[in-house]
């Protein structure tokens, strides 16, 4: 059976082979609070190979004094691989496996990735797989205005906000773990080493597993650190009423030293609905010794760089990055004047051609895609920012349009918005244009179905896409639903696909998107993972070597065990479950949908929704969604959905206030 032939295969080549967050002022080796809110980074902001080498030697010396085997990645900002080192201890004791698992000791969970068991051994780095995830999740949450780790995003995508709070509604950010997914077609790969321009794809999307921060060198991100280590186990922390000593944390938090983010943007200090955020649970008073005077790591001495396919060769040494901002990272200030007065950035090729400029859709023209992206820009750089350093900031986001089949039709970026915003807002486009489609459910319906695995990689049970839809029309009591045209928002669709409905209450059953208990988690959200379950395991079948063909770009629509999708590219890069896209129309047609995505969730409603109605005003083309055909008119259980909500307050030097309502 190929199943069978795949996990042996796996496994046969693992055997072949022999405190509290933290203030990080310099005196702790930080760095000090600096002015720098989204302009200082220049051609100079990047790590040096040497840098990369004494990151990596501070982790190590770390890890050494807490006696436990550690694998440390370096990035850049823009997700290149600098380093992966693998200390001797982690394979003393023989090959040994890494876990992926949310409740380690508890009711095991029968769905998603949970329980898999990923090989590590001379020639499987599933340890680098691991390690490469917490490293682009520190880098791609960061900017100047704010420091986020793996443990901000731990507190910010679980079930309930706070973790543990029970009877709270979920994490702002629910859903975020699955994006910059490497089957996307936006997220660039590594497979040619010359290409460094970015955002590059993560093998795991992004993680919640604490051991990953980002690296600042004078007040801006220049990329991000993630450790594995101890028990191998990649996870999450279920409560964080408490304070806990993470082995991963604490290495990853040495060899931070002398490249950490400006006390002032620890994620420490931003609230988020009233509840502050955590940046650590350790800070460098627990660093054993003084880091910077770790000795220098020796590759074949004290460990090795370890290679993980298509993302990082060792034999290429410890790495610089490329500077933010430049042509060589893939991300770079528009300067042909298609966003005029707006410090408009967008994405280039190897050529430094803007990859993605306004494009006739089917309905759509270019100057319609332009003028939308143009108003969702305004609307953003005059908007009161949630989630930046200092009070008062702009948000920061990226903002892309789409055609009614997903295809790509204009993206666009403010100054210094986190990486992750831009694959995130593609996804967050695409959902909305979907789900408000009269074909949707038959989208969905044509799917093959999603192949879930034992702890071994083996055939468990097989996921049917059919049946969520017809979980969504018993749930609205409607026979019609995703054929009859409703306008979801990225919000709306989100309301459904929570592990509550609605969400946050304890005892109330799942909506018709999400799973059972016992079945979900925050490795098994519900569709927007089993869209995408069967070509994130052929990219990790690819990596260890199961497989001679990595997955191609489209996420979704990918038969088990093969690398090419069925389906077409509607939601190429998956789907996306919290707010910040709207669909748009002419009228009462569909044409398209735009997502945003960057700063606080309420801040890309906004945004999308204002900067579909503004390009409305100068075009007299194109619309927001009748209200009548909106998700809000819906009321299932009693409860009525939401489409769209704006913050108060929402712009600088304004007192404007209900800026969405009436529109």
């Amino acid at each position: 059976m190929r199943y069978a032939f795949l996990a042996s295969l796996l496994f046969g080549l693992a055997a072949c082979t022999g405190g509290g967050s933290s203030d990080n002022g310099a005196a702790a080796g930080g760095n000090d609070a600096t002015d720098c809110s989204g302009s200082c980074v220049d051609a100079s902001s990047f790590l040096t190979p040497a840098d990369v080498r004494q990151i990596i030697s501070q982790a190590v010396a770390q890890a050494r004094a807490l006696n436990v085997g550690a694998t440390i990645a370096v990035v850049d900002r823009v997700g290149n691989v600098l380093a992966i080192f693998r200390m001797n201890e982690v394979l003393a004791g023989g090959d040994r496996v890494v876990t992926l698992v949310t409740n380690p000791g508890g009711p095991p969970i029968d769905g998603g990735v949970e329980r898999l068991q990923l090989p590590v051994s001379a020639a499987a780095t599933s340890d680098g797989i691991a390690a490469l995830a917490k490293a682009v999740t520190g880098a791609y949450l960061s900017s100047e205005g704010n420091a986020f780790t793996t443990r901000t995003a731990n507190q910010i995508v679980q079930r309930n906000f706070n973790p543990g709070e029970i009877n709270q509604p979920s994490g702002p950010l629910f859903g975020v773990q699955f994006s910059q997914l490497p089957c996307s077609d936006f997220s660039q790969d590594a497979s040619d080493p010359l290409n460094t321009r970015g955002p590059k794809r993560s093998p795991l999307g992004l993680s919640a597993d604490p051991g990953g921060f980002p690296l600042y060198k004078n007040g801006t991100p220049v990329g991000g650190v993630g450790v594995i280590s101890d028990d191998f186990i990649y996870g999450i922390d279920p409560d964080i009423s408490d304070f806990d000593s993470d082995p991963d944390e604490l290495i990853a938090l040495a060899g931070v030293f002398g490249f950490a983010a400006p006390a002032d943007r620890e994620a420490s200090r931003i609230t988020v609905e009233g509840k502050t955020l955590r940046f650590s649970d350790v800070d460098y008073d627990a660093v054993s010794g003084n880091a910077a005077a770790a000795p220098l790591v020796a590759d074949g001495v004290d460990g090795e760089l370890i290679g993980v396919r298509d993302y990082y060769d060792p034999a290429s040494g410890f790495l610089a990055g490329q500077a933010f901002g430049q042509p060589g990272s893939g991300i770079r200030a528009d300067m042909s004047g298609l966003y005029p007065g707006r410090d408009a950035f967008v994405f280039v090729d190897d050529a430094n051609a803007n990859r993605y400029p306004p494009t006739a859709g089917s309905s759509l023209t270019a100057e319609e895609v332009r003028t939308l992206i143009d108003q969702a820009l305004g609307v953003a750089n005059a908007a009161r920012a949630q989630i930046r350093r200092p009070l008062g900031s702009a948000a920061r986001v990226t903002i892309s349009v789409v055609d009614t089949d997903g295809t790509i039709l204009g993206m666009a970026r403010t100054r210094d918005a986190p990486v992750f915003g831009a694959g995130v807002s593609l996804q967050k486009a695409r959902t909305a244009t979907l789900f408000s489609s009269m074909d949707a459910g038959d989208y969905i319906n044509a799917l093959p179905d999603a192949q879930y695995l034992t702890p071994d990689l083996m055939p468990s049970r097989a996921i049917v896409f059919a049946d969520y839809v017809d979980r969504v029309r018993t749930f609205f009591d409607d026979p019609t639903a995703l054929a009859n045209g409703i306008a979801f928002a990225d919000r709306s669709g989100g309301n459904i696909s929570r592990p509550n409905f609605p969400d946050g209450i304890e005892d109330n059953p799942p909506g018709p998107l999400s799973k059972p208990p016992g079945e979900w988690s925050p490795f098994s959200t519900g569709l927007q993972l089993d869209l995408s379950f069967n070509a994130i395991v052929s990219h990790l079948l690819y990596l260890l070597g199961a497989s001679a063909s990595d997955v191609e770009k489209n996420c979704v629509g990918v038969p088990f065990a093969q690398t090419a999708s069925t389906a077409p590219p509607r939601i190429a890069n998956g789907i996306q479950i919290f707010p910040g896209s709207v669909p748009v129309y002419k009228g009462n047609q569909l044409v398209g949908g735009i997502g945003v995505s960057g700063d606080g969730i309420d801040q890309d409603d906004m945004i999308s929704f204002l900067g579909v109605h503004r390009a409305g005003q100068v075009l007299g083309t194109v619309n927001n969604a009748p209200p009548e055909i909106r998700a809000d008119t819906l009321t299932p259980k009693g409860v009525r959905l939401r489409y769209i909500n704006c913050p108060q307050s929402p712009f600088n030097d304004s007192e404007e206030q209900n800026v969405c309502a009436g529109k």
